[in-house]
Formats: structure tokens, sequence, C-alpha cells
């Protein structure tokens, strides 16, 4: 079983079931439960900013939950870990590259420009899946950037509502289409690491059908990522 980060704000994956899944299989978890952290609600304030970094653990896992959409920021947080150069590959419904609507706070809908910014290891950043953008992953991208390191930041909202459900609008890919494009991405590339969001909370309307369906995407996500970069 592979190592992975869970980055817990809401519940979301305690209550559909998934880290329970990962410990009954004996899945080496590190569980940041931040259910309690103040000024982190789609938004994240500086002096949550401070708090979650001050409590990052010095070595992270590459393969990371980091809860629902609502916190989609801490990709751009956990990226600031890195110290070598890398290119960033968003799958997500949304571009997340907003100005920020409350004087340069870090949201979930605009971390992606925030990295751009703010991060001088960016170089490339391809976003896959809103509207304008490319639906797959482009012919030639990875094989152009062969042997370099790639951070992959997944957003279920991409997905179909048959294979996921999310509190924000969705996309039509497939799960099948999604491996598609991380085989074709680690294949090529070093992996520095992947982030995984998206789902919904009980508190924001889930039902159990809803819980279900993102539990075995988030278990298929898990076996199919350990598989692939073992």
């Amino acid at each position: 079983m592979k190592d992975v980060l869970i980055t817990d704000f809401s519940g979301s994956l305690e209550a559909e079931g998934f880290l329970s899944w990962l410990h009954e299989r004996g899945a080496s978890v590190t569980h940041l439960d931040w259910t309690g952290l103040e000024g982190t609600n789609c938004y994240c304030d500086e002096a949550a900013q401070a708090q979650i970094l001050a409590l990052l653990p010095e070595s992270l896992p590459r393969l990371r939950w980091i809860d629902t959409g609502d916190y989609h920021y801490m990709s751009h947080l956990l990226a600031l870990r890195e110290t070598d150069p890398f290119h960033l590959v968003l799958l997500d419904h949304h571009p997340d590259n907003q100005e920020p609507a409350f004087g340069g706070v870090l949201s979930c809908g605009g971390w992606v420009k925030a990295l751009r910014e703010e991060n001088p290891l960016v170089r490339d950043i391809l976003t896959i899946g809103p509207e304008g953008c490319p639906q797959a992953l482009p012919d030639g991208w990875a094989a152009e950037r062969k042997g370099e390191r790639v951070y992959i930041s997944l957003d279920k909202d991409i997905l179909s509502r048959s294979f996921a459900r999310t509190d924000w609008s969705q996309g039509e890919h497939t799960p099948a289409q999604v491996c598609g494009m991380l085989e074709a991405l680690i294949g090529p590339m070093k992996l520095a690491a992947i982030d995984i969001c998206g789902g919904i909370t009980p508190e924001k309307g889930a039902t159990p059908e809803d819980l279900r369906l993102n539990r075995e995407t988030d278990i298929a996500l898990y076996q199919f990522l350990s598989g692939l970069y073992l």
C-alpha cells in the first residue's frame, strides 16, 4: 500500500468511508485533522496559511487527498515544499485562476493564479477540463518534457456525476479518460506529487449514494496510482 497524505478540513473522506478503507488495508496514512482550523473554508486567510505551513510534516507522501474542492488552494501550499522546478498539470472542470474577491486572500478559485505569480519553480501550467481548455492531454506534451518533474492536481469535478458527486458544477469525463491522462503523464515524466480533491459533505447535502460513489472513485484512483508508480 502506498503512503498517502490526507489534509482533513471538512471530514468528507471520513464520511464517505475512504479514510477507514485506507486504515483497514494497512496503508500508511498521514492524517492531518484540521477540522477545527478557522479561516479555511473556500478562502484561506493569512493566519490559517501560517498555521498550515507550520504544521505540515517535514516529509510528505507524493500521493495526497486534500478534501473537497473548497480546499483546492492546498495544492498551492503543498507545492511550496517543492525544491526543484516542476510543471503543473491541472485536471479540473474550473480553471481556478480567478482574481481573489477579498484583497489577495488565497482561495480555492484563485490558487493557480497565486501559484503562477508566487512560485518561481513553476514552469508550464497545463489546464485540462474547463470550457475553452483542452479536454485531453495534448499530443506530445509529456514527451516533449520527458524526464522533467510534474505536479498533478486532480479535482474530481472533472468527472461526470455518474462517477463522482461534488459541491461544484461538473464535467463529463470518465475515470478511464482521467486515468489514461495520468498514465500518459507519469510514464515519461517524473512525478513530483499528485493531489486529489473533490467531494461533498453531509452538511452540504451529500446523500448516501453520493458518498458511496465518491468512496468507490477514491478507492479506484488510489489503487490505480499505487500500481502506476510503485
